[in-house]
């Protein structure tokens, strides 16, 4: 019997292999069983960014760290890094007038102005409609009250557990009464780029390759157009400067993913659903840079910065010589030249939308599920991708927070919702990339529409998107 321990590998996932012998036991087939044990206890190779330039493609973030034992502290660390790298955004806020930790404001009774900066530890609406919020920061807690008759109330109503905000006010004992509400927000007055040349870049998303529910003639379609084969005059004359496909996650159906799944599957190895996938992606022109990065249904692990693929399922991805692979959440800079700066453009798959679809009030109001473009802007005001602690698994990485936004991109590009969307928030463009996969039967249970083989494009010289219907 083969010791995996024994060959030194301690990076495996033990729940994924537990699995797998089931199923090969219950079904009396140890052909998947066998091959994982193959994969796995051969020479660990790192995952590390592929291609990090190609180009006019510059790599500016991909989490690559090796991942060890997480501890309470580590726990604790991570959020207090996430606290600093906020407060140092909010403290540049001319509004907060008479800034000071909560420790010193909790020593007052009289009425006075001040403005504190807190993680937000617990928020309730009281009997008679007020908003009462629990800030901390690193010297203690406090009560902040949100009026019934301020103007703010419907933004207190929109905030989250674990959101670092500021808040200005006057107090009270041990209170205070909130006067205006601070986000850490993207700057107000951003540069709208755009590039001294006509260059065109398109997004996609969830194409779970290896589900019966793939749409292989429209993705094939879609094929034939980037080669030319299809469409107008015009179509052909922007295929031929199309530059940049990025490709946000989901990029196989995976396996064992939700409970039932291999009965919705014609591909049921994800070794083969990679292959057949590369297949598809390698019959795009070579003079396109493809930007991959993973999402919940790719062979890696689900916490949040999901590295880069992994060798061992994904291989033929590896060998695409124009695909740039990044870890979710993954950054570049694309269309740069020696007298312009390029785009920054943020890729995130977005496992953390269906949390905040259901949790917050004004998204869910108003669209949920066919607004992404409300949860980004959400999210870019949070200057997070899963400010709250359960919107999404997570690596406590006690050096810092790698979904903190830091800094603000061009482009903040996601998939997950299988629903294009395309809005601007502050001169940052927000794009969702459809899916490739029809309804499924779980998407249909919940009242979930998908809208497929609907793909953005956005000209780098105007920074007009228009989406193409395949």
């Amino acid at each position: 019997m083969l010791s995996l321990l024994d060959k030194n590998i301690i990076d495996i996932n033990w729940k994924e292999l537990e699995r797998i012998k089931g199923l090969s036991e219950k079904k009396n087939n140890t052909e998947l069983y066998e091959k994982f044990i193959d994969c796995v206890s051969k020479k660990k190779e790192v995952n590390i960014c592929k291609n990090e330039t190609i180009g006019k493609v510059k790599v500016t973030f991909n989490y690559d760290k090796e991942i060890k034992k997480k501890e309470v502290k580590d726990f604790v660390a991570y959020y207090n890094k996430r606290f600093k790298s906020i407060e140092t955004l909010l403290k540049n806020r001319q509004e907060l007038f008479g800034l000071t930790s909560i420790a010193r404001v909790n020593t007052k009774t009289d009425r006075e102005k001040v403005s504190i900066i807190g993680i937000v530890k617990d928020r309730s609406v009281t009997h008679n409609g007020h908003v009462m919020l629990t800030l901390e920061d690193p010297t203690g807690t406090i009560k902040v009250l949100v009026s019934n008759k301020s103007e703010h109330l419907e933004t207190a109503k929109n905030i989250v557990h674990d959101e670092v905000i500021a808040i200005n006010g006057s107090t009270g004992d041990k209170i205070v009464f909130a006067g205006n509400i601070v986000f850490p927000n993207v700057p107000l007055h951003k540069e709208l780029k755009k590039s001294p040349l006509e260059e065109y870049a398109m997004f996609l998303s969830d194409l779970h390759v290896g589900s019966n529910h793939f749409l292989k003639e429209k993705f094939e379609k879609f094929i034939k157009w980037l080669n030319g084969e299809g469409g107008t005059e015009e179509h052909k004359r922007i295929a031929k400067k199309l530059k940049y496909i990025f490709i946000i996650g989901d990029i196989v159906a995976g396996v064992g993913i939700y409970p039932g799944q291999e009965e919705e599957l014609t591909i049921k190895d994800v070794c083969v659903q990679y292959e057949e996938c590369a297949k598809y992606l390698n019959q795009i022109p070579k003079h396109i840079t493809l930007i991959i990065c993973p999402g919940n249904h790719d062979s890696v692990r689900i916490s949040e910065p999901q590295p880069a693929f992994d060798r061992t399922f994904a291989e033929p991805i590896f060998k695409l010589d124009n695909a740039i692979l990044l870890s979710n959440p993954g950054h570049v800079n694309i269309g740069g030249t020696e007298n312009f700066p390029g785009f920054d453009v943020l890729l995130y798959h977005g496992y953390s939308f269906d949390y905040f679809i259901s949790n917050v009030d004004s998204i869910r109001n108003n669209g949920g599920y066919n607004r992404a473009d409300l949860v980004m802007t959400f999210l870019l005001q949070r200057r997070h991708l899963a400010p709250t602690h359960t919107s999404t698994p997570y690596i406590p990485d006690k050096s810092f927070d790698p979904l903190f936004i830091k800094k603000v991109p061009d482009f903040f590009v996601s998939g997950h919702i299988h629903k294009s969307c395309v809005a601007s928030y502050r001169n940052v463009s927000l794009i969702c990339g459809s899916c490739w996969e029809s309804t499924t039967p779980f998407q249909e249970k919940v009242g979930h529409v998908p809208e497929p083989a609907q793909v953005p494009i956005v000209n780098l010289k105007t920074r007009k998107t228009k989406i193409l219907r395949f």
